[in-house]
């Protein structure tokens, strides 16, 4: 079944961002980044009694569309299309490596709908190195990934920008990070932490 918890807790931290994120995309950007992943959480974050009923790929998917149907720009199809192209993918319960190996292929899906890759300023430069530590696997997992995210989020600053409006403003875009890649990281980290807040009670009693 879908984590209501997990969803609720990484919607709610976009929201709770709005501001940075918009100050990212402002540097950039049209500016309204943080007010469309807001719209897209609020969304979600509305129909949490639906989810709860449904499976995670079911949730997945409806999230997706979610995403498409009410955020504006180009996060709508991207957030959509990796959270549908998830739900096609991922087993229920997901393994750690089931997860790598649906979000290659999100990965895949993203760089086909945008024509974008790895190293151009996008999401996907968050993507790739979390996928990759998560096809890794081993201990502290969640923490790994967590700051996997987080650091890949902060690298592309150093990046030129290849792709979107920030394409536009050449060797100004540097020193700025993606705000797409912001978000992703921020979901990311919402989740790792809350995962690893379940786990720390069962680590303390052993």
């Amino acid at each position: 079944m879908a984590d209501i918890d997990l969803i609720r807790n990484a919607t709610q931290t976009l929201i709770d961002h709005v501001d940075e994120l918009t100050a990212l995309d402002q540097a950039i950007g049209d500016g309204d980044h943080g007010l469309n992943m807001r719209r897209g959480a609020l969304a979600i974050q509305a129909r949490l009694d639906e989810l709860a009923g449904q499976s995670l790929n079911e949730a997945l998917r409806t999230m997706g569309m979610a995403c498409m149907s009410t955020i504006g720009g180009s996060s709508g199809p991207v957030f959509g299309t990796l959270l549908v192209t998830l739900g096609k993918e991922l087993p229920d319960p997901p393994t750690a490596a089931a997860l790598a190996g649906a979000l290659d292929a999100g990965i895949k899906a993203l760089t086909r709908l945008g024509k974008a890759e790895v190293g151009q300023k996008t999401l996907l430069d968050v993507l790739d190195p979390v996928q990759k530590v998560l096809a890794e696997g081993g201990g502290q997992l969640a923490g790994r990934v967590r700051d996997c995210a987080f650091a890949s989020a902060d690298a592309t600053a150093a990046m030129d920008a290849i792709k979107g409006r920030a394409s536009f403003l050449g060797e100004r875009a540097l020193g700025h990070v993606d705000p797409g890649s912001r978000s992703v990281a921020l979901i990311i980290g919402a989740i790792c932490d809350g995962l690893q807040s379940r786990a720390q009670p069962t680590s303390q009693s052993a």
